[in-house]
């Protein structure tokens, strides 16, 4: 049986905490290039989509082609049949057969691959390449002299357990958003470790912390395994917050609200995101309000509302700035999953342009034409002119007439602007290859 794309946990951890490259060193980047095999590389504005594939690969045991071009990965393991969630996607860079880009496979739509990718945008980041460019999927080679694992036990805990899948992802996330051991007296959570505090730890072994155990608790909970960190929260935030209850996106920004600001106040966020009454108990009438919100609306307003709770907090000045980080990258990644998402975030114009660049381009601006202040600015122009002119030109035009004369103009404007707009819309849905709210893409494998 083809084994799981382990190499991903590294990509989505990477993911939750890249940051914006500069044309400077970048120590996450530069890491990408050590792990991938080049230890000699000093700045990051080298293109690293290969180093960043190369580095999730070698970190979980994998060999990579330990090359920073892209397109070794043509013949590196084994050719798929059928893509699947994590395989190697190569594709074309360009006119010259030598560049290309490559990264990790999320899915696909009608005519674009899902690329969880690095140097995407000038980031780690999930970005639509157009299948006309695809060149391979790549998969590890099997190794002969690997023991074989049963089906049973190749499936991960979560799913044997009928657990949904998202909650792996959504474990990955929270992990990678709370990092390692902290005890910052300023932390009202006091000692924590993968955002497990002492007394959470406590709790679940079911002993009170006391003066006698306290230094033996916060070395157990430094050496906690990853199985005991995963039933934690499963039970203590996934299960008591009714996250699997919830459309996959909606449950990856409920499931981290509930490790961050308790299981009861993400509850009171949720309901409040999705116009139910606050009560913080999951009951028919919010279950029905989630089942009628529009998942991409209540996501940005859950986002927002606990934007607001974190500057509410009395030590928002000393932690505040992580997280609202920690907010836009759940927004960021809850956008990815599922099929309620109308949209996959479009890659940036900085970095290589040929990284994310399709085959045409939309225009984003605006005629000026169109804008209403800019009219209203003219108007006002001339109300003022034309009568300070009139003893010259002989013309007398009071500023009430230029203002009445261009208030109407701009009436007309607004009303041919809004005619013109919505038979661009009927026209629009009428010409749409796929109604809103359909699958983005769908999983492979």
């Amino acid at each position: 049986m083809m084994e799981e794309a382990r190499w991903l946990e590294e990509a989505w951890r990477e993911f939750g905490q890249s940051e914006r490259a500069g044309t400077k060193e970048n120590a996450r980047i530069l890491a990408f290039f050590r792990d991938a095999g080049h230890p000699d590389i000093a700045r990051d504005e080298i293109a690293w989509c290969a180093a960043f594939c190369g580095a999730c690969l070698e970190r979980v045991g994998i060999r990579s082609t330990r090359s920073l071009l892209a397109r070794s990965y043509l013949k590196w393991g084994a050719a798929l049949e059928k893509p699947r969630t994590g395989a190697i996607a190569v594709f074309s860079r360009g006119s010259n057969a030598s560049e290309g880009h490559v990264g990790f496979w999320l899915g696909e739509t009608e005519d674009a691959v899902v690329l969880l990718g690095g140097n995407q945008g000038n980031a780690v980041s999930v970005t639509r390449y157009p299948k006309s460019r695809l060149l391979a999927v790549r998969w590890p080679a099997v190794q002969k002299d690997a023991p074989q694992k049963d089906a049973e036990s190749s499936v991960r805990p979560a799913e044997r357990e009928g657990q949904a899948p998202v909650f792996d992802r959504a474990l990955i996330h929270v992990l990678a958003m709370e990092g390692g051991f902290t005890d910052d007296p300023h932390d009202p959570g006091g000692p924590t470790n993968q955002g497990i505090t002492l007394g959470v730890f406590a709790a679940w072994r079911k002993v009170a912390i006391t003066t006698a155990n306290r230094e033996a608790l916060i070395r157990d909970l430094k050496a906690i395994d990853r199985e005991t960190m995963s039933e934690i929260y499963r039970r203590r935030y996934w299960d008591l917050a009714h996250c699997a209850e919830l459309p996959g996106p909606l449950a990856l920004m409920h499931f981290d609200a509930a490790v961050n600001h308790g299981v009861g106040a993400a509850i009171r966020v949720l309901q409040e995101a999705v116009g139910a009454s606050v009560d913080g108990e999951i009951g028919p009438e919010t279950r029905a309000a989630v089942a009628a919100a529009s998942v991409a609306e209540a996501l940005a307003s859950y986002a927002a509302i606990r934007e607001r709770r974190y500057r509410a907090l009395p030590h928002f000045w000393r932690f505040g700035r992580g997280w609202l980080r920690r907010v836009d990258a759940t927004l960021k990644l809850a956008r990815t999953l599922g099929s309620e998402i109308d949209t996959i975030p479009s890659p940036n114009s900085k970095g290589d342009p040929d990284m994310t660049a399709t085959s045409s381009t939309q225009p984003n601006g605006k005629w000026w034409g169109h804008s209403i202040t800019i009219w209203g600015t003219i108007v006002t122009i001339l109300s003022t002119v034309v009568p300070a002119l009139a003893p010259v030109t002989g013309i007398d035009i009071s500023g009430d007439l230029v203002q009445n004369a261009g208030q109407q103009v701009v009436g007309a404007i607004q009303a041919v602007g809004t005619l013109v707009g919505t038979i661009m819309t009927i026209f629009g849905r009428v010409r749409a290859t796929q109604p809103i709210g359909k699958a983005l893409f769908k999983a492979k494998g």
